[in-house]
């Protein structure tokens, strides 16, 4: 199944039924009297979060959705059935939002939770409601009113406790191969992961959390450059952020300096959520070179780094700990 985060859809409400102009004529009734009925309430759209799905995929095909209109009343004082609801069923973790991609409608975390983004129309009077003391026999009766309508923009956002960042190459995909079952494309080359991907930690039979890994940023990704910034909100549900550098690049310090910058520019939060940086491929270092570039990233960091390698599963353990350990305070200090 391909992968798909992002999708525009058009939503139209049902329009409530047109109420009726009738009379009665019984034979034993003298006067009779009005008996138009009012029209039923159109379906409302609804969207929905349910377990099993995780993309967006059945909306790229699939984009205009419309509710049924209420059914028109009738004579004997009866209403017009309404219509049902049109539900659309969306991943867990699904942000709504209205056509400026700025306004959120819904946030669904929680399976089952629901939010009606296009409300119905409701049905018009039958003449038999405006029967008074004075208007005896009104001829009057309302059509429904029209049900609301809207293009709105569905996101995904994956529900994750950690997020791998870093520049291309990394290892974010070799690490989350050694840290979970999970088994992302892995080769020597720039973009081997083209979109998220998600690997479950299990520390014991007490303790895991959901790790999440994005593919590589790069210098200007906020205007675009590369894959851009597209799959940073994947990291936005994140606890904590294990920032991966490759540590037989020259420069650490400046490829985390460009990620920390591309952070920032996104916005999110995502700049002041915590960050765990760990020098990565440490197998492939010299001990002169590993000591020289842990000293450099902890000065310009001003915290500690880890030292790990996804190959070999050095110092792997040592960082699952520490990702659980910030996961839990965070969780602590949330509730």
């Amino acid at each position: 199944m391909k992968f798909l985060d992002e999708a525009k859809v058009y939503l139209k409400a049902g329009d409530g039924g047109n109420g009726v102009v009738a009379f009665r004529r019984e034979k034993y009734i003298e006067f009779g009297g009005p008996d138009g009925g009012n029209g039923g309430r159109g379906g409302d759209v609804i969207v929905e979060a349910v377990d099993g799905l995780n993309t967006l995929i059945d909306y790229r095909y699939s984009q205009h959705f419309r509710a049924r209109k209420g059914d028109n009343g009738a004579g004997s004082d009866r209403t017009g059935a309404g219509s049902e609801d049109v539900v659309l069923k969306v991943p867990v973790g699904t942000v709504v939002l209205d056509e400026d991609k700025e306004t959120v409608l819904a946030d669904l975390t929680e399976v089952g939770q629901r939010a009606t983004l296009c409300t119905g129309g409701d049905g018009g009077r039958g003449n038999a409601h405006y029967k008074t003391s004075t208007n005896r026999a009104p001829r009057r009766a309302d059509p429904g009113w029209p049900g609301e309508e809207r293009w709105v923009w569905l996101r995904l956002k994956l529900i994750a406790d950690a997020g791998l960042l870093g520049l291309p190459n990394a290892g974010k995909s070799t690490f989350l191969a050694a840290a979970s079952a999970a088994r992302p494309k892995i080769a020597d080359y720039p973009f081997t992961t083209l979109h998220p991907q998600l690997g479950v930690v299990r520390l014991n039979a007490s303790e895991e959390f959901v790790l999440a890994d994005i593919p590589g940023l790069i210098e200007g990704a906020a205007e675009g450059a590369g894959l851009g910034t597209r799959f940073l909100g994947h990291v936005e549900r994140c606890a904590v952020l294990l920032h991966l550098i490759d540590g037989t690049q020259a420069d650490p310090v400046g490829a985390w300096r460009t990620v920390r910058a591309e952070l920032e520019e996104y916005g999110g939060g995502l700049i002041d959520k915590p960050e765990i940086v760990a020098l990565n491929k440490t197998d492939a270092m010299t001990p002169q070179a590993r000591a020289s570039r842990v000293k450099a990233l902890e000065r310009a960091t001003g915290n500690p780094v880890m030292l790990i390698s996804g190959a070999t599963g050095d110092g792997v353990p040592a960082a699952l700990r520490r990702l659980a350990d910030v996961i839990a305070e965070q969780r602590e200090t949330a509730a």
